[in-house]
């Protein structure tokens, strides 16, 4: 029989966990062509004191890794001694994807494309079901991390569909991003899943494929604990909170080359753009012609190639509209500051 505040153990893939207890578990997925069981590795955190129960993800698209490193060091904070609620955590959703520095499965399908997903489909439908079932919907509340493609770098942003909740929107100021977008569900995504059974989801999108970005892990080390703050799984002001909220915008759009050539790029990421203005010129190989890149519309820089050698039609600058240009680059500013000279946690703030 439970002792008095005593909370019952949670259940996962077979296996029990305790309050006060972690286990590393590995929900199987059947067999790869070589006979190799495949696997999802997931941690799981049971606190002593009750709590919602939140997930965070990583590497859904396989070669997007800098969440991983996220996750890692979410886990390996001492505030996780502290936990209320239950914390599962999944580093690397597509593992096949992940082994093979691929952003898709096998079966060349998106994963983030298949969900609710099947239990008798392709291996993208029945990771996607397995992934739905034994970690979303056994949640209140979670985050998925993303990078840029490959070739593509991302600005910190994190996303949140239009009619998202008053509840989804704190927390998308608490995760601390220098922007936040409002961005449409997609058909087949987690996202979109998600909200059609009732868990609330943030998105996460920052730096690019195959790569660490120390700024961004920062940002998403925080951002993530933070959310867990919010959500009442730490005591109060265990986590430092941002000093100013993100720049927000409603919408964005995506500058594209209107010829084949050479890039030149005199703007980056997280810089600022006023209407009209030249953010990069595009030559022939022999510079017998260039054609100047201007922003269509205000706002700030939330993605870019990072290839110089482009095709006609290809996207060069992804840019998030927002009004008061001068405003919005003090938070940009004051957010990068804050990371650079701030310690994240106060490890002296106990129970």
């Amino acid at each position: 029989m439970l002792q008095k505040n005593q909370r019952e153990p949670f259940e996962i893939a077979d296996t029990v966990i305790g309050p006060g207890q972690r286990a590393t578990i590995g929900i199987s997925l059947g067999m790869l062509s070589n006979h190799v069981p495949m696997e999802l590795p997931i941690r799981v955190i049971h606190g002593k004191r009750p709590g919602p129960t939140f997930f965070v993800s990583a590497a859904v698209h396989g070669d997007e890794i800098l969440g991983i490193e996220i996750i890692r060091r979410v886990l390996q904070s001492p505030l996780m001694e502290k936990l209320r609620g239950t914390l599962i955590a999944v580093p690397i959703v597509n593992g096949p994807g992940f082994i093979a520095h691929s952003r898709y499965l096998p079966d060349r399908r998106d994963l983030n494309r298949s969900f609710p997903g099947s239990e008798r489909g392709s291996m993208a439908a029945r990771l996607a079901d397995t992934f739905l079932r034994e970690i979303v919907l056994r949640c209140e509340t979670g985050i998925d991390l993303h990078t840029a493609a490959l070739h593509r770098t991302n600005f910190p942003q994190l996303r949140f569909d239009n009619s998202a909740t008053e509840r989804l929107r704190a927390l998308a100021d608490a995760f601390g991003a220098p922007v936040t977008i409002e961005s449409s569900l997609r058909t087949g995504s987690l996202r979109e899943t998600a909200k059609r059974n009732g868990v609330e989801m943030l998105l996460y999108e920052a730096g690019e494929a195959l790569r660490f970005d120390e700024f961004s892990i920062r940002i998403g080390v925080r951002g993530v604990m933070s959310v867990m703050q919010q959500l009442g799984m730490f005591p109060a002001k265990s986590v430092s909170p941002p000093r100013r909220k993100p720049v927000r915008s409603k919408s964005s759009y995506w500058v594209r080359a209107p010829e084949g050539g050479i890039l030149r790029m005199n703007r980056t990421t997280g810089d600022l753009v006023e209407t009209g203005e030249a953010i990069a010129v595009l030559s022939d190989p022999f510079g017998e012609y260039e054609v100047t890149i201007t922003a269509e519309a205000a706002g700030v820089i939330i993605g870019r190639t990072n290839l110089p050698t482009v095709n006609m039609g290809d996207a060069l600058f992804h840019i998030a509209r927002t009004g008061r240009l001068a405003q919005a680059g003090g938070k940009i500013e004051a957010i990068t500051d804050e990371m650079d000279s701030h310690p994240l946690f106060d490890e002296d703030e106990v129970i």
